[in-house]
Parts: C-alpha cells; structure tokens; sequence
C-alpha cells in the first residue's frame, strides 16, 4: 500500500507533466504550420519556378537503328571474328546483311590442334564469299620448326594472315589453356614466323595477356627485331590503358590496334570508356580498326556489332570514322600481293590476265568469285 502523502506528490507530479506536454504539443504544432507553409510559398514563387525549367534536359541516347541510319553506308569490317568456330558464321549471314557489315576477318580457335580443322572452315568461307570473307589461321605449334611449313604453304594457298595467335596468356579464362600457346611474343620459331609474315606482306593478329610487363617487353623486342612485319595487337584496349597504347604507338610504326568496341562500350570490367581513347585514336588515325572478338563476354555478337557502331558515333569526324571503320584494314590487305601460287592457278582459267601487278584481294575475286 502507498502512503497517503506519496499518492498526492505523484499527483501534483503528473499534473504539471501534463501541463509542460500541453505547451510543447502547442509550440511544436506552430512550428510545424510555419515550417509546412514555407516550401509551399518557395514553390509558387516565379524565381523557384524560373529555377526549376532552366535545367537542361539529358542527352537522348540514340537507338541501333538510329546509329545504323547514319552511319550504316559507311563500310565497315570486323578486324577479329572467330565465327569459323563450329560454323557459327552460316548463320550469321542475314545479321552481317542487317547490320550493314561489309567484310569480316574470320578464323575460328585459337593456336591448338583443333584449330587446323577451323581454319579450313575459314577457307571454305572465303571460296563461297571473298567479298566478304578474309580468312586468317592459327592451326599450328609455334614450338615445332613444321610451323614455318604451315606458315608459308597457307600464305601461299591465299590466307590473308595469321590470327589469333596466343604469344602470351597468363589470365585469359581460356587462351591460357590451349595448348600451342607462346610464353612470349618471342618464343619458339616466332621470329621465323614474323620473317616470313614480312616476306608475304601479311599481317600476324596477337594475343597477349596480360597488356604490360614483361609481355610488353618482349613484344617491343619483336616489333624493333622485325620492323617490316605488320603486327596487330588484338584487342588491345581490354584490361589497357589508353597511355599504354600511346606509348607503343609513339615507338613503333609497324603495330596496328584491334580495338574490341563492346569490351569499352559493355564489359563492366573496363576501366575506360569511349572518350578515353578518342585522344589517341586522333593522334593516330591510321594504326586503329574495330573488333568485334565474336561477342566474348558480351550478351551477344550483335550487341558487339552495335558496340562498334557507338564507338563511330563517339568518334564523330566522317574522315576518322571512315578510316576506323575500314580503310586501316583495307589498307594492309590491299598491300599483300598475289602469290605465285594464286597467279599461276588464275592464269589456267585465262591466260590473258596480267597478273604482275595483282593484289591478294584481286587474285581471290578472279578465282572465287561466281
């Protein structure tokens, strides 16, 4: 039981908490009504309103079809394909038509016994379409002095190069695996291989991971030991820097890039985007060509065909987008001269052609084409 005198201290107690909540409850509702009826006058005011209309609107970001649209008559070539692959590129055909390709470096595995089968798929390719089709090869075992024999028979036969080469790969979740791979770009009979790339004017497609060190290292002592030999460094913004590009580009003026637009434009693992390469392929307009890489690590080929688009469309100036796009590959291509082999079967279907002077390219459209 409670003492009387307790009971009526509690009373008095509670009586003046209740009256100090009264008061409270009733400053705070004013401070509310003032506070509530502030952004409503702020927001009627015409300065606020003036405000609100003057910030500017985001970029509207354009459609597949609209980049197709405007820069679709453009030619443009896939500078790295593996679609010879299981014979992905047959059904390919009626998207390269959709998405306004007009030629496409293809080769299927890379630098393993089941590459020799891939390349003459890429041959095949190239006999029903050398409009189209450049085929490239890498069915052979660069440790093995028999390379130099495949090496010289296919460049004669009419390859156009040889591609995808692993002359390094030390985190690729694949190329680290085959089994002809080089621990350097100056392993095994690769110098040979480089001397006879420089003697039939062909281009030679290089893997190597990673992109810096001692890989780099070997790879400037290939590019200086064979400077008459056209190297390209495949896919050469993935897991790279723009200045380390730079810095190859600066010392060597027989290396080209192969730059895989959908690795910069979707993988989230790039580090870099588009506008981070403009600065050097504007520096060097000539030495860049687009990939595709067949879509590894995207969502699909298509959306690394769309991915080259965008990059076009960043790039902007019609002459630099026209180089990019084309005419750097074009270019290489066009310098490799017909072999004795392609003039001498040319020359049994008319003996009348002059072939002194007959391009590689040439030589394959008087043969194959129907």
């Amino acid at each position: 039981m409670i003492p009387r005198m307790t009971v009526k201290t509690l009373v008095i107690v509670s009586a003046a908490c209740v009256g100090i909540g009264v008061g409270i409850w009733r400053l705070g509702s004013l401070d509310v009504t003032d506070r509530t009826s502030k952004p409503a006058e702020a927001l009627s005011s015409p300065i606020a309103t003036a405000t609100v209309e003057a910030l500017p609107s985001a970029p509207v970001r354009k459609s597949f079809d609209d980049l197709l649209t405007q820069y679709g008559p453009v030619p443009l070539a896939d500078a790295h394909n593996h679609d010879a692959s299981d014979f992905k590129y047959d059904g390919m055909q009626s998207m390269w038509k959709r998405d306004a390709m007009d030629r496409v470096v293809l080769f299927g595995d890379v630098s393993e016994s089941s590459a020799i089968r891939t390349d003459a798929y890429a041959w095949e390719a190239y006999k029903d379409r050398p409009d189209f089709f450049v085929p490239y090869f890498s069915g052979f075992d660069l440790h093995d002095p028999s390379s130099l024999e495949v090496v010289r028979k296919n460049l004669e036969q009419g390859y156009f190069g040889l591609g995808e080469i692993a002359a390094a790969s030390y985190y690729s979740p694949v190329v680290s695996k085959v089994e002809w791979k080089a621990k350097d770009p100056m392993d095994g009979f690769l110098p040979q291989i480089y001397e006879l790339c420089a003697e039939y004017q062909a281009p030679i497609l290089l893997h190597m991971d990673p992109p810096n060190g001692f890989v780099i290292d070997k790879l400037e002592e290939a590019l200086a030991a064979h400077p008459k030999t056209t190297f390209i460094f495949g896919h050469a913004n993935a897991y790279n820097s723009p200045e380390n590009i730079k810095l190859l580009l600066e010392k060597h003026d027989n290396i080209y890039m192969d730059f895989f637009a959908g690795f910069t434009v979707l993988n989230p693992e790039s580090t870099n985007r588009i506008e981070d390469f403009l600065p050097v392929i504007k520096q060097f307009p000539d030495k860049f060509m687009l990939s595709t890489d067949s879509g590894f690590g995207l969502a699909s080929e298509d959306a690394a065909i769309e991915a080259m688009y965008r990059v076009l469309d960043a790039i902007s100036d019609p002459a630099l987008v026209k180089k990019v796009a084309y005419d750097n590959l074009d270019a290489i291509l066009r310098n490799e001269p017909a072999t004795k082999t392609q003039k001498e079967a040319i020359q049994k279907l008319n003996a009348a052609v002059d072939v002194t002077k007959l391009t590689k390219l040439e030589a394959g459209k008087l043969l194959w084409v129907k």
